[in-house]
């Protein structure tokens, strides 16, 4: 070797060099041949090309399908009575009187075109409770778009553009594919400023306990996302569409490195219910209650650590309970991908499509079994019999429906399984007043009863000096009084 390393030294070719390695090994045993390293160390670069290297080309390729989107409403503010009085007109302006003002609600964000004939993805915030979308593409063109699908439960929403057709696209990649470091751009309309694109890497995957949404399953990213970033496209070296940036954990408004995307493949389950012209989303339900594990609970479970999700009830008609799963099992994963929580298990049966089957292989009692469970819809038993609450009573301006596992599903119930539930509330209304929220579910008014919308429609329809109301509300119950007419 001494002499092969005096070679080295000198001024010898590479291919000399390599020609004597490969004698030296061919002649010998030594270890140093037996496993033969490539070089892996990074190096600078070396010339004006590798200097001039670019993330240009998957620019080029991405951006003409990245849109902006601008949502807006117009808000009619309540009447102020004095204003029908001349003389407050004179010292307070013109505008008002009996009709109220107006005001328009704005909203700024991004997007993507997903498909040719103007499919556009979305965060489902960006155009919350908007009525008026127009989309600005990359070729300064603002076309008016439509709300196809809202889906508050992923943050996601689906838009078709109204005019045009054959539009520049980006593919959906496989979100599963990726790996923490891999490279990614960030494209979208920060702050307003104009379409922009940042790069960085992929910080973490199956983000959950986030706090965002319904499925809190989320690609953590570096690179820089910002207020107008909201429903843009995180971007692979390839080009497509691995997630959508939907939110920023900042103290300050601006990006500190921390910034989470929604998985392409929940947006594929998403897109597909909006191409098949559904309302909603229609995923498949579990007929359970999860439960995170504890340190304490896994340590009583005879697991070395918490990771999984248990099983805290069972739902006799349900999925689970048909598939032989009982209280107490602990989930650990979902067709051979490991989960840690239940957001985990929500995600990965929430991107599976209904009709087939999901295998889940269980813990219990200390031992591993698997039990296939059909994926199919929560049933929509009672029906929902939605009305819109009219008159004079607190409960003027909720839109509520029966209570089933479907609806449960839709609206992420907590704490009830009987009822009639709060699904929609008008802006300016008593229900708005007393601080009705959408989830809410109403139990009991003025100690009567509430097992169904025709009940509720009918106690509403009454006169009373108060409403005693009992609500259940984030699995909390509670009862308060507010006076009547």
């Amino acid at each position: 070797m001494r002499l092969i390393r005096g070679i080295f030294q000198a001024d010898a070719s590479a291919s000399f060099k390599a020609a004597l390695i490969a004698l030296f090994c061919a002649a010998t045993v030594s270890p140093a041949c037996a496993q033969p390293q490539a070089e892996t160390a990074p190096v600078a670069p070396r010339t004006r090309a590798e200097i001039a290297y670019s993330f240009a080309p998957v620019v080029k390729k991405a951006q003409p399908a990245v849109v902006n989107v601008f949502a807006s409403r117009v808000e009619r503010m309540p009447a102020n009575p004095f204003l029908d009085d001349p003389i407050f007109r004179r010292f307070f302006g013109e505008s008002g009187g009996g009709q109220g003002r107006s005001n328009t609600a704005q909203s700024l964000g991004s997007g993507v075109i997903v498909d040719p004939s103007g499919l556009v993805v979305t965060n489902h915030h960006v155009i919350e409770g908007m009525t008026d979308v127009k989309v600005a593409l990359a070729d300064k063109r603002e076309i008016p778009a439509k709300i196809l699908l809202r889906d508050p439960r992923t943050d996601l929403a689906v838009l078709k553009l109204t005019e045009g057709s054959n539009f520049p696209t980006m593919e959906l990649g496989d979100s599963d594919a990726l790996e923490v470091g891999d490279l990614t751009l960030a494209i979208g309309n920060p702050f307003g400023v104009g379409q922009t694109v940042t790069q960085g890497i992929v910080s973490a995957l199956a983000r959950t306990h986030v706090g965002i949404t319904d499925y809190g399953f989320f690609i953590q990213t570096d690179a820089a996302i910002n207020p107008g970033n909201s429903g843009g496209p995180l971007v692979d070296m390839n080009g497509r569409v691995v997630g959508i940036n939907s939110a920023i954990f900042s103290k300050s408004g601006g990006s500190i490195g921390i910034g989470f995307a929604i998985p392409a493949n929940m947006v594929k389950s998403v897109l597909a219910a909006a191409k098949s012209g559904g309302a909603t989303v229609r995923r498949p339900w579990l007929g359970a209650r999860l439960q995170t594990l504890s340190q304490d609970i896994a340590n009583g479970l005879g697991m070395e650590r918490p990771s999984g999700a248990l099983l805290a009830d069972v739902d006799a008609d349900g999925p689970a309970a048909t598939a032989g799963l009982k209280r107490g099992d602990v989930i650990i994963s979902v067709d051979g991908q490991a989960v840690d929580d239940p957001e985990a298990v929500g995600y990965r049966l929430g991107t599976r499509p209904l009709g087939g089957q999901s295998t889940l292989e269980v813990l219990r009692a200390g031992k591993k079994i698997s039990a296939q469970i059909k994926l199919a819809a929560a049933p929509e038993t009672p029906p929902r019999e939605q009305i819109k609450i009219k008159g004079g009573s607190p409960f003027a301006g909720a839109t509520v429906m029966n209570l089933s596992p479907a609806v449960i599903e839709e609206l992420s119930v907590q704490g009830a399984s009987a009822g009639v539930v709060v699904a929609e509330i008008e802006d300016g209304s008593f229900a708005q007043q007393l601080n009705l929220q959408r989830g809410d579910v109403v139990l009991a008014v003025n100690d009567q009863k509430i097992t169904a919308t025709r009940d509720l429609a009918m106690v509403a329809a009454g006169r009373a000096y108060y409403w005693k109301i009992t609500l259940a509300r984030g699995g909390q119950v509670f009862t308060s009084v507010v006076g009547g007419q």
